[in-house]
């Protein structure tokens, strides 16, 4: 079995590590997804897997527990990514997983969710990441509602704090949305889903890299991705940093993605609102800050290190965790 320590995954469909309150069962039967692999080489390494979180075309997330064998600390709940190479896509296999582990191998950061190590078996491979207790936030608004000014300032401050420290190391996240930000037990917010990042600069010669694929949602994804040109990945996870913020007021999607055509014209035109009650309570540094991300033009929208300056995002941090709700 080969390991790679402080590493993660991607794909099979699933774009996060959903939480949840589900019971932490580890009395598991033989399921069709386990067929043929062998649990007892992991549960030598100290690792013992449990119910199933989700599924996905090529993968199954599990929740997982890991002991350390020599007995040194306690025991730690992490989920666990099944991926089948048999049924991964050769591209994915030969060109994401490998750009997606140079990535997750150099990164640390409290925002960016912890990576515990990579497990491969015979045709299977094992990510084991930290357990995101409270789902992810796409969950959360659906069960709640829309967040408060204070709460969305505070979870969107956490986001962009992540997404600041991947830029100055140029590397672009290329498929942020509201599934890949999950919620820690005591509900801090952190990134996911490294499976379509890259570095935004040539390894042959050390220049600016522009990139052309169309990754992640059309959903968050900015104007100059959805049309198919060259485009800077860090300018464009700055819209999709707007499209979250939106979600996070509004609890509803700004454009319609239904067709793309229209959904060009619809972000170039600007043509996204609040809704009613939401526009009559935010306040105007919040309105601002949401029109200086949702910019079409991507030479005119704002990097990270100016948003961080924003006069609503430097706003007292202590104020709004007090008027977070908890759940």
């Amino acid at each position: 079995m080969k390991e790679s320590p402080g590493q993660c995954y991607r794909e099979g469909g699933i774009a996060n590590i959903p939480g949840g309150d589900g019971p932490t069962n580890f009395d598991i039967t033989s399921e069709e997804d386990l067929l043929g692999i062998d649990l007892s080489a992991l549960q030598r390494r100290g690792y013992q897997l449990g119910r199933k979180l989700g599924q996905g075309s090529f993968a199954v997330v599990r929740l997982a527990k890991y002991t350390p064998p020599n007995g040194n600390g306690d025991p730690q709940l992490l989920a666990c990514k099944i991926i089948s190479k048999t049924k991964a896509p050769a591209k994915w296999l030969r060109k994401f997983y490998p750009r997606e582990l140079d990535v997750i191998r150099t990164i640390s950061h409290p925002s960016v969710i912890m990576h515990h190590s990579i497990l491969e078996k015979g045709d299977s491979i094992f990510m084991f990441m930290r357990y995101a207790e409270n789902g992810d936030l796409l969950e959360y608004i659906r069960r709640f509602g829309h967040l408060g000014e204070p709460h969305a300032r505070t979870w969107f401050k956490q986001t962009l704090n992540g997404i600041h420290y991947l830029h100055l190391h140029l590397i672009a996240h290329r498929d942020l949305k509201c599934e890949n930000l999950l919620i820690t037990r005591h509900h801090n917010i952190k990134l996911a889903d490294f499976g379509f990042a890259r570095r935004c600069i040539e390894a042959d010669n050390n220049q600016r890299a522009l990139s052309q694929t169309f990754c992640g949602s059309a959903a968050y994804a900015a104007p100059e991705v959805i049309k198919g040109i060259a485009y800077n990945p860090l300018i464009a996870d700055i819209w999709s940093l707007g499209v979250i913020l939106y979600v996070m007021f509004n609890a509803r999607m700004p454009f319609y993605d239904g067709n793309l055509k229209q959904l060009i014209q619809n972000q170039e035109n600007r043509k996204w609102v609040h809704r009613p009650c939401v526009e009559a309570s935010l306040s105007e540094n919040a309105k601002d800050i949401l029109t200086k991300i949702l910019e079409p033009d991507c030479m005119l929208r704002r990097p990270t290190n100016v948003l961080i300056e924003h006069a609503w995002i430097r706003i007292n941090g202590k104020q709004d965790q007090s008027k977070m709700h908890t759940v």
